[in-house]
């Protein structure tokens, strides 16, 4: 049983390299990964709830191209391109997450200001551009 346990614990330690050699240069997992992961979730259990089926076929079909779009983020090589994806994503979802604040882009250089909510009409100043417009927040 010794020798069992010994050359089941080197296996491991093989299988452990070779998924760290594969997965060495990929991206691995994110935030909008989980999001895509847990949408595909939500679908999967979906396409099982209803009795309809085209409606069961849609949602089931749904669930796979989720599930499948994020094991291609997950193994992509472009890295930069998944990280700006990420980016994106995390910063559409912190604005949801804002209840304080009202976010708008400035008409003269595009920079995104941060103003807080419930002020009624008031005038911005750009920080960059110190170009000014009247919003309502």
């Amino acid at each position: 049983m010794n020798k069992f346990s010994l050359w089941l614990h080197q296996a491991g330690g093989r299988l452990s390299a070779s998924f760290r050699s594969f997965m060495s240069g990929r991206y691995g997992s994110d935030r909008l990964n989980m999001a895509i992961l847990c949408c595909g979730l939500a679908a999967s259990i979906l396409s099982s709830l209803f009795r309809n089926l085209t409606m069961r076929t849609i949602f089931w079909a749904l669930s796979y191209a989720l599930m499948i779009w994020a094991i291609f983020r997950a193994l992509s090589r472009n890295t930069y391109k998944r990280y700006q994806e990420n980016r994106k994503f995390l910063l559409i979802f912190d604005r949801l997450k804002d209840r304080n604040n009202r976010y708008f882009d400035c008409p003269k250089c595009r920079q995104t200001v941060r103003v807080p909510r419930g002020k009624g009409k008031i005038s911005i100043t750009c920080p960059r551009c110190k170009e000014k417009f009247i919003r309502k927040t």
